[in-house]
């Protein structure tokens, strides 16, 4: 009986000591040049003021190059565009027909995006991020960053690994704000197309599905209101400054 306890005790041990979320991020960057996977994403915002807490689900695609070129594609509930080409972030709202942009620098730091396509190894991660490894859930490996950043509304991301690929990201913002991405139908180093990380102007030289026009007045000033602070789908990927509670 006691063999058996003693068995269970190593094989659990050496369950844990392989069960490393942060070995899983290096190896992830080392390995992973390039890649691209469909998503969905889940924001949920707090109670607060007597609201009920809400949640928010967007759905589409994700590509990235290291170092620093990366697109995002929101296909539902708005179709967006965000566009990382080493220089400037893009953002393109397809209703609105209207095309964003900001200094990547400025717009990434020490942010989720940052952490998943822009450094090139987890020494430079390091500079931004305190990284460790979390315990193990729902059959994931996790890793945790908080940012070293303390001016920043990010909080801190976990990044959730299955067989040491990328499966889940989690934010977590300053304002209780969480969001939960998981990707699916991942391809690691799958060559990208030629365009595919170019400037949002060089793909939409075409009329928006659904012309602004066709939005009623409130809506547009809402839309407008949202893509200038760059957070109706994303938030905690990207910088923003304002609390999510205000301006709803």
């Amino acid at each position: 009986m006691k063999k058996k306890i003693a068995t269970v005790l190593i094989a659990t041990c050496a369950q844990w000591a392989s069960a490393d979320g942060l070995k899983d991020l290096e190896n992830f960057m080392k390995a992973t040049q390039s890649a691209r996977a469909d998503f969905t994403q889940v924001v949920t915002t707090p109670p607060k003021d007597g609201q009920a807490a809400r949640q928010k689900t967007s759905s589409g695609s994700f590509e990235f190059q290291r170092p620093g070129r990366f697109r995002f594609v929101y296909q539902k509930p708005f179709e967006q565009t965000i566009v990382a080409d080493g220089q400037t972030l893009w953002f393109y709202d397809v209703d609105l027909n209207q095309v964003t942009q900001r200094p990547q620098a400025q717009a990434l730091g020490s942010t989720p995006a940052a952490l998943l396509a822009s450094a090139p190894d987890l020494q430079a991660l390091r500079a931004d991020f305190t990284l460790e490894s979390a315990p193990a859930q729902d059959g994931l490996e996790w890793v945790q960053a908080v940012p070293k950043a303390k001016e920043g509304q990010l909080q801190n991301v976990r990044v959730g690994f299955r067989d040491g690929q990328l499966a889940v990201l989690e934010i977590l913002d300053s304002f209780g704000q969480r969001s939960v991405m998981r990707f699916s139908n991942l391809q690691i180093n799958a060559p990208l197309p030629a365009d595919a990380l170019a400037q949002p102007h060089c793909r939409i030289g075409h009329a928006p599905k659904r012309a602004a026009g066709r939005l009623g007045t409130g809506q547009i000033a809402d839309r407008q209101r949202h893509a200038a602070d760059h957070g109706r789908v994303k938030p905690g990927l990207f910088r923003r400054d304002r609390d999510p509670h205000k301006g709803r």
